[in-house]
């Protein structure tokens, strides 16, 4: 089971986001939308999505330079262990909590209104309960780290980010995530399932970003 989900369930979710986002572009380009439903209720949407999309963007970026920069790089440069935890918390806190909230009221704005209630398919609840355990284990494994719960030892730094980055170079090291608390390895299943989700969802809209949200 081991060898399934930490060296080839990351090639399936890949493999699926991939070919299913290609295959849905051009057999169903008509389809390729975020559905808005801010004619629904435009009012509730302009705290809800600036506040879940900013937290997004935040979390996007504190994985990229945890997962992606090695250890031995930020120790290169002068940055202690300290110094980066110190920095990741600073950072990461509030990227979760403006994450959980905007999606709070992203949920709360759909299912409290009956019109956007009838318009929302099986598959965004499907998708809204993945985001929602995505983002609880990892937030949640975030702040159980932080305040030592999962012990003084556990450092993701050396376990889940080589083990991706293995990953990436195609060469699974399986063996980095024996000892990966649970909370982070849920957290890594539930990206995996996102992936694969991804393509059949209103998700894909982002591969078209509009880039003046930033102006607007």
């Amino acid at each position: 089971m081991s060898g399934f989900l930490w060296g080839a369930l990351p090639y399936i979710a890949i493999t699926v986001m991939v070919l299913g986002t290609a295959y849905r572009y051009h057999s169903g380009e008509r389809g390729w939308t975020t559905k808005s439903s801010q004619f629904l209720g435009k009012s509730s949407a302009k705290v809800a999505v600036p506040v879940f999309h900013l937290g997004l963007f935040m979390a996007l970026g504190g994985h990229i330079i945890g997962v992606l920069i090695p250890k031995s790089i930020t120790d290169g440069v002068g940055i202690s262990e300290h110094v980066y935890h110190i920095i990741a918390l600073v950072g990461g806190i509030p990227a979760g909590i403006l994450f959980f909230l905007g999606f709070y009221l992203l949920m709360q704005r759909r299912f409290d209104n009956p019109k956007m209630k009838v318009n929302t398919s099986t598959m965004d609840v499907v998708i809204y309960i993945v985001l929602f355990l995505t983002i609880v284990t990892g937030f949640g494994g975030t702040l159980l780290n932080a305040f030592g719960i999962l012990g003084s030892d556990f450092n993701y730094r050396e376990c889940i980010s080589p083990w991706f980055r293995s990953i990436l170079s195609m060469s699974p090291d399986i063996s980095l995530m024996e000892n990966v608390p649970l909370i982070f390895k849920a957290h890594m299943v539930m990206w995996m399932l996102t992936a694969m989700l991804f393509p059949f969802t209103r998700l894909v809209h982002c591969l078209s970003f509009p880039f003046e949200y930033f102006t607007r």
